[in-house]
C-alpha cells in the first residue's frame, strides 16, 4: 500500500514538472512561427497541458484498464471548466474573445455532445476512435486557418526569441519523456489501489487520476489569467477539452478498444452540462466574472462531493 501510495504521488510529481518543461518548450517553438496567443493556447499549451492525460489513458489503455482511461477524459474535462477555470476567474475576471464565442466554443459543445453519443453504451471502439481523432485534426486545421484569416496579434508570457531552438527542442523531448516515465508509475499506483479498495476503476479515473493530470491546466491558467492573458486562459481550457473528448478518447481507443463499466450516465451529464455553462457566462457582458466563476467551482466540488457519497 505504501510502495502504491509513493507511486501515485512520485508519478503525479513527474507528470506535473514534466508538463511544465514540455509547455515551455512547446509554446516558444510555436511563437517562431508567429501564431497568436489564443491559436498557442488552444493548441499548443493545451494539448501540452493535456499530455499527461494522453499518457495516461493510452498507458491505461495498454494495461486494460479502459475505466481509467475514459474515467480520466471526463473527469478532467469537468475539472477543467468546474475547478481550472472557475478558480482562474475568482483569481481575475476574464475577458471574453469574440474568437473564442463564434468558433471555439461552439465547436467544444458539438465535440462533447457527440463524445456523449459515443460514451452511451458505456464503450468506445477502434472505428470510434478513428472517427474522433478525424474530427480533432480537422478542428486543428480550421483553427489555424482561421486564425491567420483574422490576423490576431499579441504576446504571450513565455520565453522571448533570445532562447535558442535546441533548448526548446530539449524541454520538448525531456518533457515527453517525463510523461511517459510519470504516467507509467501514476497509473500503476492507481490502479493497484483502486484493486485494494475495491473502487471500480472508472471512479478512480473520474477523480484521482482526472485531477491529478489536470494540475498542469490549473498552473497554467491561474499563470496567464494573473498577467492579463486572458485568451491564454480560456484557450487552455476550451482546447484541453477538444483535445481530451477527441483527441485522447480517440487514441486510446484505437491503441485498444475501451470499455468503462464503472461509468455513470450523471458523470456524462455534468460534463456536458458544465461545458454548455460557459457560453452564455462568457456571452453575458463578453466577461466572465468572478461570481460566474464561484458557481463553476461551487458545481464542481458538488459533483466530487456526490462521487465522495455514492461511492463511498
Amino acid at each position: 500500500m505504501a510502495l502504491d501510495i509513493l507511486s501515485l504521488i512520485g508519478g503525479l510529481v513527474l507528470l506535473v514538472g514534466a508538463a511544465h518543461f514540455l509547455v515551455l518548450g512547446a509554446a516558444a517553438l510555436a511563437l517562431r512561427f508567429g501564431l497568436s496567443p489564443l491559436v498557442v493556447g488552444l493548441t499548443v499549451v493545451a494539448f501540452g497541458t493535456s499530455a499527461p492525460e494522453l499518457v495516461v489513458s493510452v498507458q491505461a489503455a495498454l494495461s486494460g484498464a479502459g475505466g481509467i482511461a475514459v474515467g480520466n477524459v471526463v473527469g478532467s474535462n469537468i475539472a477543467n471548466v468546474g475547478l481550472i477555470l472557475g478558480v482562474a476567474v475568482i483569481v481575475k475576471p476574464i475577458v471574453s474573445d469574440p474568437g473564442v464565442l463564434r468558433r471555439d466554443l461552439p465547436v467544444l459543445l458539438a465535440a462533447t455532445a457527440f463524445g456523449a453519443f459515443v460514451l452511451a453504451d458505456r464503450e468506445v471502439g477502434r472505428l470510434e476512435g478513428v472517427i474522433l481523432l478525424a474530427a480533432l485534426v480537422v478542428y486543428l486545421v480550421w483553427s489555424v486557418w482561421a486564425a491567420h484569416r483574422d490576423s490576431v496579434e499579441a504576446e504571450l508570457p513565455v520565453d522571448g526569441p533570445s532562447a535558442s531552438v535546441a533548448r526548446e527542442v530539449i524541454l520538448v523531448v525531456g518533457g515527453l519523456v517525463g510523461l511517459v516515465v510519470g504516467a507509467d508509475l501514476f497509473v500503476g499506483g492507481a490502479v493497484r489501489l483502486a484493486e485494494a479498495a475495491g473502487v471500480s476503476n472508472a471512479v478512480i479515473g473520474l477523480t484521482v487520476v482526472a485531477l491529478g493530470t489536470s494540475l498542469p491546466e490549473l498552473a497554467t491558467s491561474v499563470v496567464a489569467a494573473l498577467r492579463g492573458e486572458s485568451e491564454i486562459a480560456v484557450g487552455n481550457v476550451v482546447g484541453s477539452n477538444l483535445f481530451n473528448v477527441l483527441g485522447i478518447l480517440g487514441v486510446g481507443a484505437i491503441v485498444r478498444p475501451l470499455a468503462a463499466p464503472g461509468l455513470e450516465v450523471v458523470d456524462v451529464v455534468v460534463m456536458c452540462v458544465v461545458t454548455a455553462a460557459v457560453l452564455p457566462m462568457m456571452a453575458s457582458g463578453r466577461r466572465l466574472a468572478r461570481v460566474e466563476g464561484a458557481l463553476l467551482l461551487a458545481g464542481y466540488l458538488g459533483y466530487v462531493g456526490y462521487l465522495v457519497v455514492q461511492h463511498g
